[in-house]
Formats: structure tokens, sequence, C-alpha cells
């Protein structure tokens, strides 16, 4: 016969259960409650740090993969539970031709879109920006615009120049035709001398962007949602009228 020492192991109480998860919750989110995740009938997209594109950024970057949003936006379109989509930019830019994807992207989508600056939105961020059916930016963000930068090997030939100037063209074409700025006051923004300390360009906040017509209105979380329900409500209503008709 064998004797054992081992103990049988004692339930954990429900109160202690609850404390660990409390603590738990406290070190990974620094709140005691968390929300509850309900399924919702808006898909919210972040674009948050630099936009990576061809190229790996060092691992020290906040990057945003537009081989990450890509996909996100098709199975957006793709879900019928999916009534809207929602984005939300705090980006330094990035990858020009990444960035314009990611914009063309959104503003091909059928349903209902509706973006929101916090922070900034800046350099390639700027035709995400205006990609959506509506744009809203905070009071304190900021949108910096300013001419395409090349980085790494140039090769000092005409063509260099050219090909620069028309991928600068697709930019500024596809900002003044999703929002209500003007060719002329676009490109007087991106070429000003003397606003920005080691470029040239212009850095608008909040308002000013209102004004000069590159967003549609100021505004945070709240004001975007509503509008973006606004307009999920709109789309049901033309869509039941088609059907009747």
């Amino acid at each position: 016969m064998q004797f054992t020492s081992e103990q049988p192991e004692q339930p954990i109480p429900d109160d202690k259960k609850k404390t660990n998860a409390v603590v738990e919750t406290i070190q990974q989110l620094g709140q005691t409650a968390v929300p509850a995740l309900t399924e919702s009938n808006i898909f919210c997209m972040t674009i948050i740090g630099q936009v990576e594109g061809h190229l790996v950024l060092p691992p020290q970057n906040k990057t945003t993969k537009y081989e990450h949003l890509i996909p996100q936006l098709v199975a957006a379109e793709q879900n019928h539970k999916i009534e809207g989509v929602f984005i939300v930019l705090n980006t330094v830019g990035g990858d020009v031709e990444a960035g314009l994807a990611i914009a063309e992207m959104i503003s091909s989508l059928s349903k209902p879109t509706v973006t929101l600056v916090l922070g900034g939105g800046h350099s390639i961020g700027v035709p995400i920006a205006v990609a959506g059916d509506m744009s809203f930016i905070a009071e304190t963000a900021t949108m910096t615009i300013h001419p395409i930068r090349l980085n790494g090997l140039v090769i000092g030939v005409p063509q260099t120049f050219e090909y620069l100037d028309k991928m600068q063209e697709r930019v500024v074409r596809f900002v003044t035709s999703h929002s209500n700025v003007t060719e002329h006051t676009f490109k007087e923004l991106m070429f000003k001398t003397g606003e920005l300390t080691r470029d040239i360009g212009t850095t608008v906040i909040g308002s000013d962007a209102v004004k000069h017509g590159l967003i549609d209105a100021v505004g945070g979380l709240g004001e975007a949602l509503k509008e973006l329900n606004r307009r999920i409500e709109a789309s049901k209503l033309g869509r039941i009228e088609v059907n009747i008709q």
C-alpha cells in the first residue's frame, strides 16, 4: 500500500475569482470595468502611426500595414451584417501608393463611410481622410500638406522629376475630387514656404481644414457616429423605396 501526502485541490471561491479578474483587468487595461462587446452593424477601422507600404519599417515605428487594411475593407463590403464603415485616423503619413490604395478602397465602398481625424492626418493621410462620404476633424487635430518626397536612391534625370510630378498630380486630383477644396487652394497650401521649418507646405488645424474645404465638419466621436448612423438609416430607406418601386 502506498501513502501520499498530496492534498486535494481546494476550489477557488467565487469572490476570489472576481478579485483576480479585476486585478488582471487593471494590469492589462488600466480600468476596473470593461465595456461588453456586442455585435455592431458598424465596422471601425483605425489607421495609426505610419502607413507602411512596400518596405518594412523598423520595429520601433508605430505602423499600419496596408496589406492588413485592404482585406478588412473587402470583408466589410461583403459582410451583410456590416451597414457602415467608420475610419479613425491618427497618422503621420507614409507610403504614397499604399495610402492612395487605401483611400481608393474606402471611396469605392458601397456602404456609408465616415472618417474622423484625431491628433493628426498628415501627408498621405489627407487623401484617406477625405475618402469617406463625410469627414470630421477634432478641434485640436492637425493636417500637414506638403509636396511628395522620395527616399533612397534618386537618379538625377528629368524622368525622375516627371514621375514625381505625375504622382503628385494623382494625390491632388484625388483630394480635390473627394473634398470641397479647389486645386488652386490645395496647391497653394502644398507649396507654401516659411510655415514648416524643414519643409515646404502648410499645417492646418481643425477649423482651418474645414474653412479650406478639406474636411466637412469639426467634430469628435459622438458627432461622427451620429452622422454615420443617420446615413445608414437613409441608405435603408433608399433601398426600401427602390424595392417598392
